[in-house]
């Protein structure tokens, strides 16, 4: 289960170029995007998760949705999608199976590769199940005062963050690139998943003490940090959602929030992208890559 960074600015001249200078990086033109070849890597957030329909192309295991928002890119684009997302990875997973049967996720990738988005690195250490059961835990039992997983758990989550994370995602881009020279990478940061301050309306759905809160938003901030430090390193896109999300956290009412709440969800999606969700991911992964 999977968790700020500095919007990109782009110059009048970058907007006025960008739709030219990624036709130029694929050989195509508008009329034949359907000739792009797209591959969708990732996690839970990649695969919407929880949400349904569900891919009849994906292992059950993977819980892959059509909803997710590579489907939403490639159906808008008309790209041939390749999508192994799947629900759990972590970046080792690019590399090797993730279960039984199930291909590493780079064989999807390939010299003939022209887009390639993923979201990934929130399993890695058990980073986001991890530190969601055990400050929804510790939440209850406090009945929503204090900051009991931040007095438990510390600086552990963002050690491993910094010393596991960072290196295991630009490897993993890294990785990418050397399968797929040519193709424009991008990885999504995470949309926000709490608010920056403790609401006490939102305990009932979120049940987060109040001064874990801003511990757990931290963290995630820490992440989407890690990830766009990645990006820049190995010369991938970076796509903020933490920006983007900003006021549609699981926190916020329905049809207002991307990201559903921890209980009373309104699908099975529980502290993952709704369809919203992810169709808001798919707008700005293809304003970053200047698809469409």
């Amino acid at each position: 289960m999977p968790f700020r960074a500095a919007a990109t600015r782009l110059s009048a001249v970058a907007v006025a170029t960008g739709t030219a200078a990624a036709l130029a990086l694929t050989g195509a033109t508008p009329a034949s995007a359907a000739n792009l070849s797209y591959v969708a890597l990732g996690d839970s957030y990649s695969a919407a998760s929880g949400n349904f329909p569900l891919d009849p192309s994906a292992p059950l295991l993977c819980a892959r949705s059509t909803k997710n928002y590579a489907h939403v890119i490639a159906g808008r684009i008309g790209a041939r999608l390749t999508d192994v997302s799947c629900g759990g990875a972590q970046t080792k997973d690019f590399a090797g199976s993730q279960y039984l049967g199930v291909a590493p996720q780079l064989d999807a990738v390939g010299p003939g590769t022209d887009v390639v988005t993923m979201t990934i690195g929130g399993n890695d250490n058990n980073t986001f199940i991890s530190s969601i059961l055990a400050c929804g835990s510790l939440g209850v039992l406090t009945a929503g005062y204090g900051s009991p997983c931040k007095d438990v758990y510390g600086s552990t989550f963002d050690d491993a963050i910094e010393s596991k994370t960072r290196p295991a995602l630009e490897a993993a881009l890294r990785a990418v690139k050397n399968k797929a020279p040519r193709a424009k990478v991008a990885i999504l940061g995470y949309p926000w998943i709490a608010p920056a301050t403790a609401d006490p309306s939102c305990y009932p759905k979120m049940p987060l003490a109040s001064g874990d809160v801003p511990y757990l938003r931290a963290l995630q901030g820490h992440l989407n940090r890690v990830i766009q430090q990645a990006a820049a390193a190995t010369g991938a896109v970076f796509v903020d959602m933490a920006t983007a999300s900003e006021g549609h956290d699981a926190c916020a009412p329905i049809g207002t929030r991307w990201i559903e709440p921890l209980l009373f969800s309104t699908s099975l999606a529980l502290v993952h992208p709704n369809p919203l969700g992810e169709a808001k991911m798919a707008d700005h992964a293809m304003a970053a890559l200047h698809l469409g």
